[in-house]
């Protein structure tokens, strides 16, 4: 890959995933707000996010490629993923709570990530990288916090796996794309996995009921949901994974919760804690030893 080793092209790859973390921390604020106005449950939601986005980054890829318009294996594996961990995640919530789902997923991604990456793509883990990987870990563990309920540790055993599973899916997506760019353009390994994704959420979702049909504001927040955070939001991941490590990709994306807890303590009031502002320090410093990681490397 040339454009890895492009100072300019390096910096840009890091931009783009860390506004597409930023655009995914906006996804639990507008599902929050369509959970308050029907009774649609997460995997429909998931289902509409995916299925919405799926025209759009198609349009986009059929008018850039044209007739070179195809899926490829990997696509199809990614799209599957994309519905698998996003399943997994809800189900893992419903059990064991929003914060320890998220924690427990968003920190073993990049853990994961980075392990299968030094495997299969031969990403060298530098020091600097480890101390990012780190940062990233403690401040999301502050900013997202434990909670204390005796029912919640009952339910570990049954929601950990989710979690993990949910995490391994998330990895793997993050890899295919990687393994992906030098072989196709982001916006077809995109448009192809939503089209599977949406097929697998959709058929999981009609065997639960779609709920209530979608109507007025709630039309409008899932077509944000699936436009923005996630049409715009994964063109922006893949486009910008293409010049930066996998690893580096998956340890930015944690950039989510930092959005997602701020977004609450601005449009709900939920204030942010001293552990909570000491995470979403931690978590905006493991930025910088990515940067000194590129330049050792070079």
């Amino acid at each position: 890959m040339h454009q890895l080793n492009h100072p300019a092209a390096y910096r840009r790859g890091l931009l783009l995933v860390a506004l597409s973390g930023a655009l995914w921390g906006t996804v639990g604020i507008a599902t929050q707000a369509v959970y308050l106005r029907s009774d649609i449950d997460a995997i429909t939601v998931g289902f509409y996010r995916l299925a919405i986005a799926f025209p759009f980054v198609a349009a986009l890829c059929w008018k850039r490629l044209g007739k070179g318009f195809f899926p490829r294996w990997k696509m199809v594996l990614i799209g599957v993923m994309l519905a698998t961990y996003q399943v997994c995640y809800f189900a893992a919530v419903g059990i064991i709570g929003v914060a320890i789902a998220t924690l427990v997923t968003l920190c073993t991604a990049p853990v994961i990530v980075a392990l299968a990456s030094a495997v299969f793509l031969h990403e060298p883990l530098g020091r600097h990288t480890l101390l990012a990987l780190g940062l990233a870990l403690v401040g999301t563990a502050c900013l997202v916090g434990f909670p204390d309920e005796a029912a919640q540790q009952r339910h570990l055993l049954v929601g950990i796996p989710l979690c993990l599973a949910s995490a391994a899916g998330y990895a793997l997506v993050a890899m295919m794309g990687k393994s992906l760019a030098g072989s196709c353009h982001p916006l077809q390994s995109t448009a192809f996995s939503f089209g599977v994704g949406a097929l697998c959420l959709g058929f999981l979702a009609a065997i639960n009921g779609l709920g209530t049909s979608p109507f007025g504001v709630v039309w409008g927040l899932l077509l944000y949901i699936g436009l923005v955070p996630t049409a715009i939001a994964y063109s922006l991941f893949f486009l910008g994974v293409h010049t930066i490590k996998a690893s580096s990709a998956a340890i930015l994306t944690m950039i989510e919760p930092m959005t997602a807890t701020l977004l609450a303590w601005l449009l709900f009031g939920e204030r942010l804690s001293a552990f909570g502002i000491l995470g979403s320090v931690l978590l905006l410093t493991a930025i910088g030893p990515l940067y000194l990681a590129e330049k050792v490397r070079r």
